[in-house]
């Protein structure tokens, strides 16, 4: 049997072979996983040798690594904003540039910027959960809806709000129409990738209906700003996340929408309702 330190080196050379870049990250989380330690354990017991339950959990990990099924899929798992999130193919994978979401909400719901006493927050295509989950955690008193028109994404997420313990409402809904109130603030990762795009293989393990979308990518985030007029109250924000290129036409969109842009930061845009 491999210790530590040399299933390491070995699943490293496979994974590089097959042009995976990050082949010595990916070994390292992988082992971790099937040893249920984290990879500070790795480091601090390098010449520890694999019993062989252990062994066949990270080979049989590498195998499915090596068919380029993504991590997040394999250990079931994706970190965002500083909490774990439960991920299934049902569901698309946490980016970190989704992030800077939450980081704008920080800015706009500031007590010098924002003084609603009671603020509903919708998140639009939530997939696992992770945005309007973290948006309650990180601010309590917002009331937060979760909406995806896949039932079993919802189920996903319901399962990440009950073990994170966050209060949030649960709806399935083709984005806004089946919300019945007036909103503060609508956040939105929903599918902005056309099918024509070059794209990492890995990708063609996650939902379809949570990647792509039709009009060059652009044709749900332009169907959520019309819907968004209707239902947002005036001053009230809607932050999206896009691919850049295409945030030149989306303003424009916007703009004819009665909104006005007030920030972009990489993949993200922040309107507000005029």
């Amino acid at each position: 049997m491999p210790a530590i330190k040399d299933w390491i080196i070995s699943a490293t050379t496979q994974l590089s072979v097959a042009d995976i870049i990050s082949a010595r990250l990916d070994a390292e989380i992988l082992l971790a996983d099937a040893l249920k330690k984290d990879r500070t354990y790795l480091h601090a017991h390098p010449d520890q040798i694999l019993d062989e339950q252990q062994l066949n959990d990270a080979d049989g990990y590498i195998t499915k690594r090596l068919n380029r099924i993504p991590i997040a899929y394999i250990t079931g798992y994706k970190e965002f904003y500083g909490r774990n999130f439960t991920v299934t193919p049902a569901t698309l994978i946490p980016r970190p540039e989704s992030e800077d979401i939450i980081t704008i909400l920080k800015d706009i719901l500031s007590p010098t910027n924002y003084h609603l006493p009671t603020t509903n927050l919708i998140d639009v295509g939530t997939g696992s959960g992770c945005l309007g989950i973290t948006a309650k955690l990180e601010f309590p008193n917002l009331n937060v809806t979760l909406t995806d028109i896949s039932p079993e994404a919802l189920e996903v997420a319901s399962q990440n709000a009950k073990t994170l313990s966050a209060d949030v409402k649960i709806l399935q809904s083709d984005l806004l129409k089946n919300y019945p109130d007036q909103l503060d603030i609508i956040i939105a990762n929903l599918p902005y990738v056309d099918e024509s795009w070059d794209r990492s293989p890995e990708t063609n393990y996650e939902p379809a209906l949570a990647l792509f979308a039709d009009n060059g990518g652009k044709a749900l985030i332009e169907e959520l700003i019309t819907q968004a007029k209707k239902i947002l109250h005036s001053s009230g924000y809607l932050i999206i996340e896009a691919d850049p290129d295409q945030h030149p036409d989306l303003i424009n969109y916007a703009e004819k929408h009665s909104f006005t842009v007030i920030q972009q930061a990489n993949y993200i845009i922040v309107f507000k309702h005029q």
